[in-house]
C-alpha cells in the first residue's frame, strides 16, 4: 500500500522577533514534525514555551516583528511564504480550522453567537435560506455542546467555557483537512473537556483525511485523544513519541517530557524544579540542563533532534518487539 502524504509537513521552522535595541526574541527552533491522515498530534509544553507562536506562524497571523525561517507546507502549499489574500481566502477555515487560545477575542463582540455561525455557515458551505442557515448553525452549535438556546446572546454575555464552545463549533464548521486546536479546553469543567476532546477525535476519525494539531498543557486531554505526543521546551521540539508509549510503559525518553508527568496529581506530583530560561537569553547549549539531574559537561553543547528525541543522555528506547519466528523459537 503507497503510504499517504501528511497533512502537515514542518521543516526546519523557526520565529524569530525583532525588538527595538537589536535584541531577538527565539520564540521557535527548527521545529520539525509531520501530522498525517487520520492523525491527532498533542503538543504540550509549559506555557511560553513556543506553543502558540507556532500556531500562528502556520495561520500567518504573527505580529509585523516576527521572522520566520524554514517550511511548513500544507499540500503542495508553504503556510509560511504564502500571502494574506491566499490565506485569508483558501487557508483559514477551509484548510485549517482554527480552535483560538482566547475565544472571546476571536469573536466579533456585536454580533450574536447565531449570526457569526450563520455567516461562517453559508461562507464555508454554500448552505443559503433563512430556515437552512439556522437549522445548519443550531447543529453546529450542538456538536460542540454549545446550547442552541444561547446562540443569540452576544460573546460578552457568555462564560470562559460557552465562549470556547462557540469558537470550537465554528472550526468545526468548515470540516478542514486539518484541525489546529490551540489550548482547546480552556476554561471548562472536566465533563465538558472530554466531550470536547472526544469531538475533536471524531472529527478526524469521520474522515481519514483529515488531521488534528492539538496545542495544549492539558496532558489529560492529550492523553486521551493523541495518537503521538510532541513536547516542546524554550522553543524547541525535544520529543516526539507514540501517545501510548509515552503515557504508559515504557514512558517518556527526555528529562523534561518525564517532569511533566511526574508533577501530575494523579502521579509523584514532584514539579520541576526552577524556571524555563527566558526565550530572549537561552543557553548555547541544552536549555533544559540548568533544571536536569542528568545533566553533564556534554550538556553544554546543543543535543540534536534525531526524529524523536533531542537530548544527550535520554532514558534507553524501547526493545524492537521480537520477529514472529523468534518467538516461535
Amino acid at each position: 500500500m503507497t503510504e499517504r502524504p501528511p497533512v502537515l509537513s514542518v521543516r526546519g521552522l523557526s520565529v524569530r522577533f525583532l525588538l527595538p535595541g537589536g535584541r531577538r526574541i527565539a520564540a521557535v527552533t527548527d521545529a520539525r514534525f509531520d501530522v498525517a491522515p487520520g492523525e491527532c498530534l498533542a503538543l504540550i509544553g509549559e506555557s511560553g514555551c513556543g506553543k502558540s507562536v507556532l500556531a500562528s506562524a502556520l495561520l500567518g497571523l504573527l505580529p509585523a516583528n516576527a521572522q520566520t525561517a524554514g517550511g511548513a507546507f500544507l499540500g503542495d502549499l508553504d503556510l509560511l511564504t504564502a500571502d494574506e489574500r491566499t490565506l485569508a481566502r483558501t487557508v483559514r477555515g477551509r484548510r485549517i480550522g482554527l480552535i483560538p487560545q482566547s475565544p472571546a477575542a476571536h469573536l466579533t463582540p456585536v454580533r450574536t453567537v447565531r449570526s457569526q455561525m450563520e455567516e461562517t455557515v453559508a461562507q464555508l458551505t454554500g448552505v443559503r435560506g433563512r430556515t437552512a442557515l439556522r437549522t445548519a448553525a443550531e447543529r453546529a452549535a450542538r456538536r460542540a455542546g454549545f446550547p442552541p438556546d444561547h446562540l443569540d446572546r452576544h460573546p460578552h454575555e457568555l462564560s470562559g467555557g460557552l465562549a470556547q464552545r462557540a469558537a470550537t463549533a465554528l472550526a468545526l464548521i468548515g470540516d478542514a483537512p486539518l484541525l489546529l486546536a490551540d489550548e482547546p479546553t480552556t476554561g471548562l469543567d472536566r465533563d465538558l473537556v472530554d466531550r470536547t476532546v472526544d469531538e475533536l477525535r471524531r472529527h478526524v476519525d469521520a474522515d481519514g483525511d483529515r488531521a488534528l494539531l492539538m496545542i495544549t498543557h492539558d496532558l489529560a486531554a492529550a492523553e486521551r485523544v493523541a495518537d503521538r505526543v510532541a513536547v516542546m521546551y524554550a522553543g524547541r521540539i525535544v520529543e516526539l513519541a507514540d501517545a501510548k508509549a509515552f503515557f504508559g510503559a515504557p514512558g517518556p525518553r527526555h528529562p523534561y517530557s518525564r517532569g511533566l508527568l511526574d508533577a501530575l496529581p494523579d502521579r509523584a506530583f514532584t514539579p520541576i524544579p526552577g524556571m524555563p530560561p527566558e526565550l530572549g537569553d537561552l543557553p548555547d547549549g541544552c536549555a533544559f540542563a540548568a533544571r536536569c539531574d542528568r545533566a553533564t559537561d556534554a550538556c553544554t553543547a546543543l543535543p540534536p533532534f534525531t526524529g524523536s528525541i533531542a537530548c544527550h543522555h535520554p532514558a534507553p528506547a524501547p526493545a524492537p518487539a521480537p520477529a514472529p519466528e523468534d518467538i516461535r523459537a
